[in-house]
């Protein structure tokens, strides 16, 4: 005899079906639902496959065929060529030109310099807030399950790092490993940027250790590490997402920072924050040198931060607009 079964319902007074969803539908539902999310993930994704496809990455080619390094004659004070103006509006048409971002003193491509720039800035970014989020959530899971000395020495440690500035701690890192390459730079700067991490993660870990099935895993005898790791961790997923989100869109602005004052990404590569740096006393004579860059900074942090409050929304679970 063959049984057959449906999905889980149940009905209302009304004779309403109401199919019950699991939590990631549900954190699916709200972050599509959040129209800032939406905005800023189209956004980054715009940024990021412009600067990856454009000029190539690696050994990958890209569709742009001027390199980032090259130079030539510079041509008309090295103005933008870039035309967005419909010529029924007095304009020269939608075109791109020769040098639609312009050149720079010695006629290099500020088109592909800006994606060369936005690509370190890019990946910098990234490794900053991945290596943050892991040496923070290790550490604020260790003290928030375990308590007592370990809690104690972390903690303790934590405040002392909080302390710093972190601009400091960051000049001082980037001046010591900027000629080392941007990722190795990025790698170290990952690793003394992950206090707010840890103190969030230790908070959920400490209300989380006190609930009954924790305590279930305890009595049956659960070993600690597959407690931490089956049972609490992935009840802070959410906490993490959201931290890491954060922590991308604040490693792009510390390594603009840092690149231009003179700390972070050194020369013959660049970044974003370099690009700034180097043409910032063109601001007046030649803006486009200094506007271009500044603005894929704010795109990319906008766009990340948008993304960060669109999963804070969806991962909180006081959000009940979810609605059939």
């Amino acid at each position: 005899m063959t049984i057959k079964t449906e999905p889980p319902a149940s009905n209302d007074a009304q004779g309403m079906t109401i199919v019950a969803r699991t939590q990631g539908q549900l954190v699916r539902r709200r972050f599509f639902r959040h129209r800032g999310a939406l905005v800023g993930m189209i956004l980054f994704g715009l940024v990021f496959l412009l600067a990856f496809s454009s000029i190539g990455f690696g050994p990958i080619p890209g569709w742009w065929d001027k390199p980032w390094t090259g130079s030539g004659t510079v041509v008309d004070r090295g103005r933008p060529t870039l035309s967005v103006i419909p010529e029924f509006l007095g304009g020269a048409g939608m075109h791109l030109g020769e040098h639609p971002f312009g050149q720079d003193n010695i006629g290099k491509d500020y088109f592909a310099m800006t994606m060369r720039g936005a690509q370190v800035s890019i990946i910098v970014a990234l490794t900053i807030g991945l290596v943050s989020t892991a040496v923070g959530t290790v550490l604020g899971a260790l003290a928030g399950f375990f308590r007592g000395k370990i809690e104690a020495v972390i903690m303790r440690f934590t405040d002392v790092m909080i302390t710093i500035p972190v601009l400091v701690i960051a000049a001082v890192v980037g001046s010591a490993t900027g000629n080392l390459g941007p990722y190795f730079m990025a790698i170290m700067l990952g690793l003394i940027t992950w206090t707010s991490v840890t103190r969030l993660v230790r908070g959920e870990f400490l209300s989380l250790r006190e609930k009954e099935f924790v305590e279930a895993a305890r009595a049956v005898g659960t070993s600690s590490m597959r407690i931490i790791f089956k049972h609490i961790l992935p009840n802070t997923l959410g906490v993490i997402i959201v931290s890491a989100t954060l922590a991308i869109s604040s490693g792009i602005l510390l390594e603009t920072a840092l690149s231009f004052l003179g700390f972070g990404v050194k020369s013959p590569d660049t970044s974003l924050g370099l690009l700034i740096s180097d043409y910032k006393n063109a601001m007046v004579t030649r803006p486009w040198l200094f506007w271009w860059p500044g603005l894929f900074i704010v795109a990319i942090a906008l766009s990340v931060n948008f993304i960060g409050d669109g999963l804070r929304d969806a991962f909180d679970p006081r959000q009940n607009r979810v609605r059939d």
